[in-house]
């Protein structure tokens, strides 16, 4: 049996909402960020771990038709970790 590997820590930041979506394949990453900005409308801001490459694109493209900013997009452990903020905040 092998073992089960934990995997990275979530870093947090005080006002931003984490969604972990690694082992999902597009377009589910995008579609737990919108729901999550749905359900958490007073947020100023989300942080998506996603380890699908298809998110490096489906992403970018959700936030300039979806008035949000992309702060910045990171590469940890093999996944992907992008910083939104909602725009005007």
């Amino acid at each position: 049996m092998k073992p089960i590997l934990s995997p990275a820590p979530i870093p947090t930041r005080d006002g931003f909402v984490v969604i972990d979506a690694r082992g999902h394949r597009c377009p589910v990453p995008t579609l737990k960020l919108r729901r999550k900005m749905e359900a958490f409308q007073d947020e100023p801001g989300f942080i998506l771990w996603a380890n699908d490459p298809m998110a490096q694109i489906d992403i970018p493209h959700f936030c300039n038709h979806n008035n949000c900013v992309l702060l910045s997009t990171e590469v940890v452990d093999e996944a992907w970790l992008f910083t939104i903020a909602r725009a005007g905040r």
